[in-house]
């Protein structure tokens, strides 16, 4: 017998991030998109020159009233690039798959992990080799909460 795979609204007892919800009507903060694009090895003589703007809401959120922040607290998908600190884009309209990094709730609590799914194994897997995998099993109430669509970072300057 596989898991219990539950993408209906929950209601945790204890939350360690509270969600906040993507704008239904987002004030639109377009800034310039240059049309070059910047090398990370060698550098290249800048260009005067814009391609056109780049609105965040809009390139990121693509079902508003689905779509939710969380800031990530913790380590443990570093290897897939997202920091604590970092704000991910979750939305709840997609259908989660093996290989979506989603937020999960497990035995009242919210995770972010890796989703594997495979020949009816079911595992939330960190992406840092100092946590453990998550293997679900039939007694475990697993909910998988929303996919994760987007990773926002701003650097201390």
């Amino acid at each position: 017998m596989s898991p219990i795979i539950s993408t209906q609204t929950c209601s945790p007892v204890s939350l360690v991030q509270h969600p906040c919800q993507a704008p239904l009507a987002p004030v639109a903060s377009s800034l310039p998109l240059f049309l070059i694009k910047v090398p990370a090895g060698f550098p290249s003589p800048a260009a005067d020159y814009v391609e056109e703007t780049l609105d965040l809401n809009t390139y990121l959120v693509k079902h508003k009233a689905a779509s939710f922040y969380f800031t990530v607290e913790g380590d443990s998908m570093t290897g897939a690039g997202i920091l604590a600190g970092d704000r991910v884009l979750v939305d709840r309209s997609i259908e989660p798959k093996h290989g979506h990094i989603v937020v999960a709730v497990i035995s009242n609590e919210f995770t972010l992990k890796r989703l594997y799914r495979w020949r009816g194994v079911v595992e939330l897997r960190p992406e840092n080799s100092a946590y453990k995998v998550i293997r679900i099993t039939e007694d475990d109430d697993l909910q998988i909460w929303g996919v994760v669509a987007g990773v926002v970072r701003k650097f201390a300057v």
